[in-house]
């Protein structure tokens, strides 16, 4: 048994529903610590950036699902709804406490700042195009879409791509941190053009 294949065997292993049922353990870790001091003198700032950060996270792993399978061979096709939608419940949690926490619920100032601020723009962009993605991703909705279905889904990569641009807009200056998500989303979007690689090279 090549490596590969003792890899696929192990992920073979982990139920999608395992996902699901540990998606809010960090979340409630990080609101513990923002309620113990653990978040530092700004704890909903702390806390709103973990959020988005790992959602991020979430959604640049489930981009890299194809090119794993496409170019090394590993197999995490059957994880991937799960991955997406754990991505959009941390997504919502990152806009919920912007909304709730850090705006106090003023949607006059919401508003405004959506309109003065690129950065967030793009976040609610990115957003709204998820918005579709989570909604349909059960099985009744890929039975009666059908091939539109895999066309609706490829708003996920405009998604991935407004959500690095926010991460890196906001902080101040050119950081590395951003820039190197940033590199990741560009790299695993322009890999989907790269022909796939021959069987015999594959279990190399």
């Amino acid at each position: 048994m090549s490596v590969t294949d003792r890899i696929n065997a192990a992920i073979r292993a982990v139920p999608p529903r395992l996902l699901y049922i540990v998606a809010p353990l960090p979340a409630a870790w990080w609101l513990y610590l923002g309620l113990t001091g653990g978040l530092g003198p700004e704890p909903i700032k702390a806390l709103e950036h973990e959020l988005g950060k790992f959602a991020l996270q979430l959604l640049i792993a489930g981009l890299a699902v194809t090119p794993l399978r496409r170019h090394l061979g590993i197999n995490l096709m059957k994880h991937r709804r799960a991955i997406g939608v754990v991505a959009f419940f941390y997504v919502l949690l990152h806009l919920l406490v912007w909304l709730g926490l850090d705006m106090a619920g003023l949607w006059g100032q919401i508003a405004a700042d959506i309109v003065k601020r690129p950065y967030i723009a793009l976040g609610m962009a990115g957003f709204v195009l998820l918005i579709p993605l989570a909604a349909t991703s059960n099985a009744l909705a890929v039975r009666k879409l059908g091939v539109r279905w895999r066309k609706l889904h490829r708003l996920v990569y405009p998604a991935v791509l407004l959500g690095g641009l926010h991460y890196v807009w906001l902080v101040k200056g050119l950081q590395l941190e951003p820039l190197l998500y940033m590199a990741a989303i560009l790299g695993l979007l322009a890999v989907r053009v790269i022909p796939r690689p021959a069987r015999t090279a594959l279990r190399a």
